[in-house]
């Protein structure tokens, strides 16, 4: 944060080959390349959507040449999310910053034909993920600001006419939100670093309120891939100074833990911080990064399916995102 370093690195699957930084190559006219803080990047049809976070905007590139076509100013923005024809973002609303009166985020609505904000939807403090079901768009909303008075709800807004329904009481400094097949909604609680323990929590959908909870199962990140959800986590006490790494396996059947450790051949033990982990829907690989000491390059690791290390390659700083795309980066240098 504040020394304008996001960056996107690709991997070519036919060649093996990892490139870092192809939007500095890719773009050489646009002013402070990428930008500052990148915290969300998803490929839309043609499109792809990197939200950086601290520069206030949504870079929108072409998926086969990663060259800029626009950028969508939104103040603070963290998630992206689609549903038919509309990207929706998350908002903190306000600047960067520790505030006991920080104002309410938002969501912002964009049309992805004309790439413009058509609306905007009040939420919670601080809105993080968000997942959609049946209709309906979840927002976890963390308050994260207004420590120690986090926000404890996850918001829910009808797409059809873009309002908020209903906030459903949870836990505090919610985080990571995903859905499973059956109208099941997993959300991190961060706790508050000390007394409250972190936990991850399961809210049917279908009737709107919480309906299990996984304990002490903590996540800093979550990806879904058919029946399983993978969770990686890097937990700070301030009480007791210790941290506490976990990968957990969640089998969305049984809502039960398989395993608190997904990586079988002892290599979490090179992880220092794992930041983000992602599955390839077609491979079942699965991948995590580590943020290492978050100012030097990172390292991507790859997984088999049965959790032993494939392949390992140096990154950009805090290697935070992930996407998978059929679509080939052409004319790639």
């Amino acid at each position: 944060m504040g020394s304008n370093k996001a960056t996107i690195d690709y991997f070519d699957y036919e060649t093996g080959v990892y490139t870092k930084n192809i939007y500095a190559e890719r773009n050489p006219n646009v002013v402070k390349e990428l930008g500052d803080v990148g915290n969300d990047i998803q490929i839309y049809k043609d499109k792809i959507y990197a939200v950086i976070n601290s520069s206030n905007l949504i870079e929108v590139m072409d998926v086969s040449t990663a060259k800029h076509i626009t950028a969508i100013s939104i103040p603070n923005c963290r998630n992206i999310i689609f549903d038919g024809k509309y990207a929706y973002v998350s908002s903190f609303a306000g600047p960067i910053a520790i505030d006991p009166n920080a104002r309410r985020g938002y969501v912002a609505k964009i049309d992805t034909e004309t790439l413009k904000v058509v609306g905007e939807c009040v939420v919670g403090y601080q809105p993080e993920k968000m997942a959609i079901v049946a209709g309906k768009l979840y927002v976890s909303n963390s308050g994260g600001y207004r420590v120690p008075n986090y926000d404890d709800t996850v918001s829910v807004i009808d797409l059809a006419n873009f309002t908020e329904l209903n906030k459903i009481k949870v836990a505090i400094n919610l985080n990571d939100l995903v859905a499973d097949t059956r109208g099941n909604l997993y959300v991190s609680s961060q706790g508050n670093y000390k007394d409250i323990p972190s936990s991850t929590y399961i809210i049917d959908t279908k009737t709107e309120e919480v309906d299990g909870k996984l304990n002490p199962q903590p996540s800093n990140s979550m990806a879904i891939c058919d029946d399983y959800i993978y969770m990686c986590s890097d937990q700070w006490s301030a009480l007791t100074n210790t941290k506490v790494i976990t990968y957990t396996k969640i089998d969305t059947r049984t809502q039960s833990v398989v395993t608190t450790n997904f990586i079988t051949d002892g290599t979490d033990k090179n992880i220092k911080v794992p930041y983000e982990v992602a599955i390839n829907p077609e491979s079942k690989e699965f991948f995590v990064t580590d943020a290492t000491n978050y100012v030097t390059p990172g390292v991507l690791y790859c997984f088999n399916p049965d959790g032993t290390k494939k392949w390992e390659v140096e990154t950009g700083d805090i290697p935070a995102h992930i996407v998978f795309t059929y679509k080939k980066l052409e004319n790639l240098k």
